[in-house]
């Protein structure tokens, strides 16, 4: 008979230390890092959309909507296509600095450089002229390529523009594509990107965002670590800080050639017209009236792909987002207490390519976007050291009911916000529909690097942002907020 009392008690303990099936229990740090380890695997090769490791990601958080019990979104399906462009790196990329005709030194794709996501295909060996912001603008007054030949070289500019004006003019657009349209037109074969003292992150990273003009197929764009520009500037008369200084005094172009000559070995496979797709799942509200309006909760699934040996596992950027929303509507999916409210989650492709998921999704949304109450982002969730929600400067009511839910539970929400919506919370705002934007402080010491990997994430700050936002979107699915008007 003990034996008997022995197993029962046993039986009562396991299921005590078992975490419940749903409800704000049911999210803890261990399921959300669950989840992040897979999407942040190099199984997934960094979840680029349009490529194979995004269709695997895809699946999986389909499979989890469709176990949870969500029911599709879109008519019967669970995926949403559109066209983007894709451009795969293939191989692993090399480059190499010459003097005269004598290699000096090789260098490592991940550590001493990184490909631009959009860049064209090659294998160039070239003078470097270094052409300081690689602007030409007539209408700006400004002309870095006016007095320096660069035909047939590599143009080595500054990632982005100056932070100072000529008469207040404004430069022009400052994405990969244009500044290599430009160095292009002046004759040059490629481009080497510079890190500037005052860029948000000083280590090359990896981006697939890109720009309107037209992709450059045979036109290589590779972006250089500190100790490379270094090596690069070895032996001139002036070293790159000295240039940039001048410059950034002077507001005048400094550009010289070089003494060495770079090789940058490049492969791709580029499609103007590939397939992507977001993924959703709903929950159908039971309250005869307020079933008909929705509360979305979204995040983007993809982050920026493989490079050779390098991948980027894009751990807090977003397997955090796509585990807070994918945990969110297994905590939500419970048959038995069902919301008033209707419920939509969705995992959005191809944010890094400039919002086209959640451009797509509102574009073509499966709802009347005034039934849409309210939409909760999240982007970058699992680490830092506090919880920030932001937008609410334009939606103070929706940011002051989820600041109050914070003080009854997690108490970690910093008072710093903003206005305009931001990422994919963006499409939604301009169509007049209030967000939140969760996302926390400190947290983008490994945006968009091959470090960004889940050691670096904040378990318990994780988890307490993710439950903040289950309380708070309960509150909103319960009918407990009314839609407000934008104020910006």
């Amino acid at each position: 008979m003990s034996r008997i009392y022995s197993l029962i008690l046993l039986v009562i303990l396991l299921s005590c230390n078992s975490a419940p099936e749903y409800g704000p229990e049911s999210i803890t740090s261990e399921k959300l890092l669950n989840i992040v380890n897979y999407l942040a695997s190099p199984e997934l090769d960094g979840r680029l959309a349009g490529t194979a490791g995004y269709e695997k990601a895809s699946e999986y958080g389909k499979d989890r909507f469709i176990k949870a019990g969500l029911k599709p979104v879109f008519g019967e399906d669970y995926y949403q296509y559109f066209e983007l462009e894709t451009n795969e790196i293939l191989g692993e990329p090399t480059m190499a600095l010459f003097e005269g005709e004598k290699k000096v030194k090789d260098y490592k794709i991940g550590d001493d450089f990184i490909c631009r996501g959009f860049t064209g295909a090659g294998d160039i060996t070239a003078p470097v002229v270094f052409c300081g912001y690689g602007i030409s603008s007539e209408e700006a007054g400004y002309d870095d390529y006016a007095n320096v030949d660069v035909n047939g070289k590599i143009a080595a500019i500054f990632k982005y523009n100056p932070k100072w004006k000529i008469d207040d003019k404004s430069w022009p657009d400052a994405t990969p594509r244009v500044k290599a349209a430009v160095a292009k037109s002046h004759g040059a074969k490629g481009i080497i990107l510079l890190t500037h003292p005052t860029d948000f992150i000083k280590k090359p990273i990896g981006s697939v965002a890109h720009g309107e003009e037209e992709h450059l197929p045979d036109f290589p764009m590779a972006h250089i670590d500190s100790s490379f520009a270094a090596d690069l500037f070895h032996g001139c008369d002036i070293s790159l800080d000295e240039a940039r200084e001048k410059i950034d005094s002077l507001h005048k172009p400094l550009s010289f050639e070089l003494s060495k000559k770079a090789n940058i070995n490049i492969k791709t496979k580029y499609n103007n017209s590939g397939r992507t797709q977001n993924i959703a799942g709903k929950i159908e509200g039971i309250d005869p009236e307020l079933k008909a309006e929705y509360i979305v909760i979204g995040a983007h699934l993809d982050h920026v792909g493989r490079q050779g040996p390098a991948y980027f596992p894009g751990a807090n950027d977003n397997a955090s987002g796509a585990a807070a929303v994918t945990a969110l509507a297994e905590a939500f999916a419970n048959p038995d207490m069902k919301p008033k409210r209707s419920m939509i989650f969705v995992l959005f492709a191809a944010e890094e390519s400039g919002l086209e998921g959640a451009f797509n999704f509102v574009k073509n949304s499966p709802v009347p976007y005034e039934k849409i109450i309210a939409m909760f982002n999240f982007d970058c969730v699992g680490t830092g050291d506090s919880i920030r929600v932001g937008n609410g400067k334009s939606v103070p009511e929706l940011w002051s009911m989820i600041n109050k839910t914070d003080s009854l539970n997690t108490k970690m929400m910093i008072d710093a916000t903003w206005s305009g919506g931001g990422a994919d919370a963006t499409p939604f705002h301009r169509e007049g529909i209030p967000c939140a934007y969760f996302v926390t402080s400190n947290s983008y010491k490994h945006l968009h690097q091959v470090t960004d990997t889940p050691e670096t994430l904040n378990p318990p700050l994780f988890e307490k942002l993710v439950r903040l936002a289950y309380f708070s979107a309960e509150k909103v699915a319960n009918g407990e907020y009314t839609r407000e008007a934008i104020l910006n």
